[in-house]
């Protein structure tokens, strides 16, 4: 490995310099070693920023270049990193969520999506209902799965990813009443899908499943985070409004303690702790702060980083000749364009039936469903319960991913102009 080369060729160097002088001549050897690390992953990062500009030149995601970056460093390309703890992935994965959802939480204006509150919840609850149902019908007809193991691929891709949705939708000029709608349901359908993830989980395992038992569950998930999203929202609001620091760049971190306690706190007590953040970003955002401009500056930055370091870190731990074998590009290609065209439509027209959205409405909703970072991170759930097809899971959702983020992402402002959806076409 080119790295591991590295790191010897510097450590003979450093030991035939120090030999004969005495002190602990492997010290300057592990400088060294630690030096490249912070060159490459400099590296990485410049590339990554030079990848945002070349993605919205081409109208692509970003996300999927951060991927694509992830591969090419990792442990079967140039091998630079080796990364492959899933429960390092998981954790660094959550923490970037909190990041970037209590952002985009700030970002948003209560009075622009409180109308639009009923048709977000409902795509956020029984959209994802139905598209793990669709889902697992096909998966069920693809692979030997048992009813839960199906199911269970089709919960794990059923949620809109909010880093996703939010980064198409920013700057583009798509009327408010679509926009709202689709931040409100990518930030608030976490609870539904870990839910239903978890949940069939456990049913694979064997483990008696409690119907009851699992609905008061998702009940708590949802209810207990807006409850405590709101508590630590106005909490945080008064805090960030009266507090008198001694540095302007107190605040931000003041509001990224805040995100990372309503995380912990929500998550402590069995909440969805991704949802208890957007909703106290959303409460916070919507009061009046001390140095708000320095605030949503810092979160803004920080959200970056944590898209790229996600994003990357996920590249790394995929296998790219395991993700591109005939067998997942096969399969893969099928669950993407059933996703696409037939599961995701389905669940959008029935959860926003009778509401007031016309079909060219209906039909950019149904496009924009976009997958990213949340499926991907759902999708090493199994891994860690160390459930069978585990690997097989991860695979085809990083495939679906990688798929929805080049099919639908780069079409979607193309779609928005022939749907004529702008914000002044009304």
């Amino acid at each position: 490995m080119i790295f591991n080369k590295l790191v010897l060729f510097l450590n003979r160097r450093g030991i035939d310099k120090n030999r004969n002088k005495g002190g602990v001549f492997l010290l300057i050897p592990a400088v060294q070693q630690s030096n490249i690390t912070i060159l490459s992953i400099s590296l990485i990062l410049i590339i990554s920023i030079l990848a945002v500009k070349f993605s919205a030149k081409v109208n692509s995601p970003s996300l999927v270049f951060f991927i694509g970056i992830g591969m090419i460093f990792g442990s079967e390309t140039v091998h630079l990193f080796h990364f492959d703890d899933p429960s390092a992935a998981q954790l660094i994965g959550m923490l970037a969520l909190v990041v970037i959802l209590f952002d985009d939480g700030m970002q948003t204006n209560w009075q622009f999506l409180r109308p639009h509150a009923v048709p977000a919840l409902s795509l956020a609850t029984i959209g994802v209902l139905l598209t793990t149902i669709v889902m697992g019908l096909v998966a069920k007809l693809l692979f030997p799965f048992s009813w839960p193991e199906a199911l269970l691929l089709g919960a794990l891709v059923g949620s809109t990813d909010a880093a996703a949705v939010f980064a198409m939708l920013k700057g583009k000029d798509v009327s408010n009443k679509i926009t709202y709608t689709l931040e409100g349901e990518s930030g608030v359908n976490d609870p539904m899908a870990v839910f239903l993830t978890t949940s069939l989980i456990t049913a694979v395992t064997n483990e008696t499943p409690n119907s009851l038992s699992f609905i008061g569950d998702f009940i708590w998930q949802m209810g207990g985070a807006i409850v405590f999203g709101f508590i630590i929202g106005k909490l945080g609001s008064k805090g960030l409004h009266r507090m008198a620091l001694s540095a302007s760049g107190l605040y931000p971190l003041l509001a990224l303690a805040f995100a990372l306690f309503a995380y912990s706190f929500g998550s402590l007590l069995q909440t969805s702790g991704l949802l208890t953040v957007y909703i106290a970003a959303i409460v916070i955002g919507s009061h009046p702060l001390r140095q708000r401009y320095t605030i949503l500056r810092f979160n803004e930055g920080l959200s970056w980083v944590a898209q790229i370091g996600m994003f990357v870190l996920l590249g790394m731990f995929v296998i790219p000749s395991d993700l591109f074998s005939f067998s997942i590009i096969a399969k893969g290609l099928l669950l993407s364009f059933t996703l696409i065209l037939i599961a995701r439509p389905i669940a959008t027209n029935i959860a926003v039936i009778r509401m007031d959205f016309n079909w060219k409405e209906r039909c950019f909703i149904s496009w924009a469903g976009l997958r990213g970072a949340v499926p991907i991170v759902l999708a090493l759930f199994p891994m860690l319960a160390q459930i069978e097809h585990s690997q097989l899971y991860f695979n085809l959702i990083f495939f679906i991913v990688l798929t929805s983020s080049m099919i639908q992402g780069t079409s979607l402002p193309w779609l928005g102009r022939k749907l004529d959806l702008s914000k002044n076409s009304k």
